[in-house]
């Protein structure tokens, strides 16, 4: 974590006691819209996204005003890690793949969206969070994590990855597979370093608003809900990231004739050559027969 990331993380927590963010145990953690709250009947009650960008600004300007600039403006632009879930993996992978080329220009060689798990409170066990797989070992439903994939990108362009995040939802906030693949597994998340008092989950917001305002922010707390049209925001230090085995690497995606070129599939066996994807069973049946 940079000096920037943990002062501005600081700067939040103290001011949490007056933000949209905080809630006593006997309340809920979700960041609804003023649409949301407004449906609720009790908008003095449930705080809005609104709120929540107005403390968070008012907290960045403090922070300015100690000598410190914010991600987008910073002289050393950091890689950051984090991770995006909606759904199924596969075709979330190719988009940030397809992402990680138009926005930073990055060659195959470069490419570092990998697919994954994360979300639940259990970890790993004996170091391995595995797929569904016949011998139960490590199963990362049981586990509590959802599918997610995983990036390292430069601070600066956080936002720009997030929009494309958000695109990924429909008018309506529903992810592609909202009616296919459901349940925990398959839950909305968003991991970044600090979670919800860091700078990015305010750039987070901001790029909803841009996309058409179609999703709520929720507080990640760990083996948390599927919930339609709301995204978790974790602390990717809290819940870390966990690799994907090798075939759930760049495979085609999971609608009916999505698939993509032969020369995408191929990457994960060129990056096998240097890199771990472990050692769980392959497959729901142990054979990984038709990437189950």
């Amino acid at each position: 974590m940079t000096a920037y990331t943990a002062l501005l993380s600081t700067v939040l927590m103290l001011l949490q006691y007056c933000s949209a963010w905080t809630v006593s145990p006997n309340t809920s953690a979700r960041l609804p819209s003023q649409l949301g709250a407004a449906k609720s009947g009790d908008e003095s009650a449930q705080p809005s996204r609104r709120d929540f960008l107005r403390k968070t600004s008012a907290a960045a300007s403090f922070a300015v005003s100690l000598g410190l600039s914010s991600p987008g403006n910073a002289a050393d632009d950091e890689l950051i890690d984090v991770y995006f879930g909606c759904g199924c993996f596969w075709h979330v992978q190719h988009e940030f793949v397809e992402a990680e080329r138009n926005i930073l220009s990055r060659p195959d060689s470069a490419l570092t969206a990998r697919a994954g798990y994360a979300g639940g409170k259990a970890g790993a066990v004996d170091g391995k969070v595995c797929y569904h797989n016949a011998a139960n070992i490590a199963d990362y439903g049981k586990l509590g994590h959802a599918e997610v994939v995983a990036l390292k990108i430069p601070s600066s362009k956080f936002e720009d990855f997030a929009v494309e995040y958000c695109k990924l939802f429909d008018k309506d906030g529903l992810r592609p597979d909202q009616f296919g693949d459901r349940g925990s597994e398959y839950r909305n998340l968003v991991g970044v370093p600090g979670g919800k008092d860091s700078p990015y989950a305010k750039l987070l917001v901001d790029a909803s608003l841009k996309t058409g305002d179609k999703l709520d922010f929720a507080v990640g707390k760990g083996d948390d809900k599927d919930l339609p049209k709301v995204s978790f925001i974790m602390d990717s230090e809290k819940f870390p990231f966990y690799v994907a085995e090798q075939y759930h690497q760049f495979h085609d995606g999971f609608n009916w004739g999505e698939d993509y070129p032969k020369s995408y599939n191929s990457l994960a066996s060129q990056f096998a050559k240097k890199e771990d994807f472990g050692s769980c069973p392959n497959g729901l049946v142990g054979l990984g027969v038709g990437g189950l």
